[in-house]
């Protein structure tokens, strides 16, 4: 069984297409599994050995078109069995059509899907992401892999620590889509748990280097208990071990978040304009840390709108505020 998977997205979005991949691969154990995606979020494949190749698509680019006509190329060449696509665009459907592969499963956007596909599934945008991906596969499989799960194995706590990765990424601050707080409010929470007698490890990559620079100019960088550990981490790899080896994580809404899901670590993570519901599971060891604002239509981010408003409410969130969480 060869099977094409799609998911166009960040490394965020490929994290909660695990589920859907891992339970494709339970039910063809010998099955050679094929994922399209974008060139940003490849890395996704050193986080898990059920994912074969990779068809790298950039569909951000000004030769979108050209390389959605190359994933139909690739498509045909590879022999697939099976393909199965998220997104909810109407097109979707005709570009499966057009990959000539017999077995088609995406979602229902219409009566094109349900003649072109073989199975239109009905997209509940409405639940966890992950759950929400998943269904794509209910025609297929009766296994369901609720959670994400990651080639990292279980690490060593160290005592008494709180990891911070303050950043989002490039590309949201970039389309006008602010999900964090302030690095002013980062640098009064990490004082603020460092007065709590905590040991405090800050970590980011390329794209938090500003935000981590304004920390740092803030804070005692000399504190026994703070440890700097930007730049440390050289991939994905590296951050989900990290990540494993806190007993506290704290962060934003971002990849680094879903990765915590996957490794189980307590994690407080920072919820202005987005639906935590739709973005974090229901499980204890994972918290959103809210503002209480008064926003009549909180969450507003892809649900109402495509960027954040000015005033950011919904983002009004002390180092206080975080703190009620530490005592």
């Amino acid at each position: 069984m060869r099977i094409l998977t799609i998911n166009f997205g960040g490394i965020g979005d490929e994290i909660f297409f695990l589920p859907t991949l891992i339970s494709l691969k339970k039910q063809f154990p010998n099955s050679q599994i094929t994922l399209a995606l974008e060139p940003r979020s490849k890395c996704v494949k050193d986080l898990s050995n059920v994912i074969d190749d990779l068809f790298l698509i950039d569909i951000k680019g000004k030769t979108k078109y050209s390389e959605l006509l190359k994933l139909v190329c690739m498509a045909r060449k590879g022999n697939f069995d099976m393909v199965i696509s998220s997104g909810g665009n109407r097109f979707i459907s005709i570009l499966l059509w057009l990959t000539g592969i017999k077995k088609r499963y995406g979602y229902d956007t219409g009566k094109l899907s349900k003649m072109l596909l073989t199975k239109a599934v009905k997209l509940n945008k409405n639940q966890y992401a992950c759950n929400m991906y998943h269904d794509l596969v209910t025609p297929i499989t009766d296994i369901k892999t609720n959670l994400p799960e990651i080639n990292v194995p279980i690490q060593q706590k160290i005592p008494n620590s709180v990891l911070i990765h303050p950043g989002v990424s490039k590309m949201s601050v970039q389309k006008g889509m602010v999900k964090t707080i302030s690095p002013e409010t980062w640098a009064q929470t990490v004082n603020m748990l460092l007065e709590c007698g905590k040991k405090v490890i800050l970590a980011g990559g390329p794209d938090d280097e500003l935000c981590i620079n304004k920390i740092l100019n803030i804070i005692d960088i000399n504190n026994p208990n703070f440890e700097n550990y930007f730049g440390k981490t050289k991939n994905i790899s590296d951050l989900a071990q990290l990540i494993g080896k806190a007993e506290i994580f704290l962060c934003s809404d971002s990849a680094p978040l879903h990765i915590a899901v996957a490794m189980k670590t307590r994690t407080f993570a920072i919820f202005g304009p987005t639906d935590d519901k739709k973005l974090i599971p229901n499980v204890d060891y994972i918290t959103a840390v809210k503002a209480d604002d008064n926003c009549p239509i909180k969450p507003c981010l892809w649900e109402h709108r495509q960027t954040t408003c000015e005033s950011l409410q919904c983002l009004n969130i002390s180092a206080n505020t975080i703190k009620k969480y530490f005592v």
